[in-house]
């Protein structure tokens, strides 16, 4: 049981159904049936006396402005910063995450922010956007919703970092407050997120067609991991799917190396550089993340460069009024 000193309740949890001394989670396709006094497969969404309880409503684990480059994002406000919360849990279980720490682990440091004081401080820096990140951001949507209506009333743009895996009716309620999603797309095995992250890969692929038919702009990120997903055959598939949606969809892929409970050696970047060249054949814009390596977008129409990147460091000159400065095409990115 968590150790954590949780405030009063301050919101009443979505998607639970109470029956007897049950509580079933219907958020998520893990439909957990959470006994009392326990907790479902996310960490944070639990039964207390056979009610459904959120008691980490409002636990921020992290709070950091960031360039929006990190999240990645590289077509939405390219150049701006980002107001970043973390979470604490998380509904799948892979095995090499990067953020176990505060993903796969609940009795974290952190503390209680109430959304009002999240936007305030947006607001207060100057910050255009919020992104609810780190750990996985959608097993806490009372709070993301109570957040996300906050900042569209003020005009802050809201940004989802996520695995995708809830349900249609949580997807929709919360996609309708998000400006910008980067979805990570971790596998293109229905196998693999059964077997090794405990995920659903249908709901994904569903978060993913849903956020493209509601407008919200998305970018997907891929973790390139050996031994799980670093095959020509299914990264080409991946390749494939996002062309079929958008082939204009930005795809990062991102190098991953040794962590929590996955020892495969680090991705090649020579390997991850040459997955990239092979998707640009199908998809617009492709990028590279975790390697040395260039990640400048280009014009689809001339070739310029409309936005060059040196690391985190963003120069917009290739851009006049959000157009090719050589052509006047008009990119695909939002400012």
């Amino acid at each position: 049981m968590n150790t954590l000193e949780f405030p009063p309740a301050l919101r009443s949890p979505l998607f639970i159904t109470e029956t007897y001394n049950e509580v079933r989670c219907g958020l998520c396709p893990n439909y957990c049936e959470i006994k009392n006094g326990g907790f479902g497969v996310c960490g944070v969404r639990g039964n207390k006396g056979g009610k459904g309880i959120i008691p980490f409503y409002g636990f921020v684990s992290a709070l950091a402005v960031d360039p929006i480059e990190k999240k990645p994002l590289y077509h939405f406000k390219p150049g701006s910063q980002i107001l970043s919360l973390g979470f604490a849990g998380c509904n799948l279980r892979c095995p090499f995450c990067q953020n176990w720490h505060i993903s796969q682990n609940t009795n974290i440091s952190g503390k209680w922010i109430k959304p009002g004081e999240i936007i305030s401080s947006a607001l207060r820096q100057d910050i255009p956007s919020i992104a609810y990140t780190y750990s996985e951001s959608l097993i806490h949507i009372e709070y993301l919703l109570d957040c996300m209506m906050l900042a569209r009333r003020h005009g802050i743009a809201n940004v989802l970092v996520t695995n995708g895996c809830v349900n249609h009716k949580a997807a929709v309620k919360v996609l309708k407050f998000a400006d910008a999603v980067n979805i990570d797309l971790k596998s293109f095995s229905e196998e693999t997120y059964k077997k090794h992250l405990g995920g659903d890969f249908k709901t994904i692929l569903n978060f993913i067609e849903l956020a493209y038919k509601m407008r919200v702009h998305i970018e997907i990120t891929t973790l390139v991991v050996p031994e799980l997903n670093a095959s020509e055959n299914e990264l080409t598939s991946i390749a494939d799917y996002i062309a079929s949606i958008d082939k204009d969809i930005p795809w990062h892929l991102s190098a991953y190396h040794p962590e929590y409970r996955w020892n495969a050696p680090p991705t090649d970047p020579a390997f991850l550089l040459q997955t990239a060249n092979n998707a640009k054949k199908k998809l617009t814009f492709v990028y590279t993340g975790n390697i040395v390596s260039s990640n400048d977008t280009y014009c689809s129409i001339c070739s310029g460069a409309l936005v060059k990147r040196n690391g985190y460091n963003v120069d917009l000159s290739g851009l006049i009024n959000g157009n090719c400065a050589i052509c006047g095409k008009t990119p695909k990115i939002v400012f």
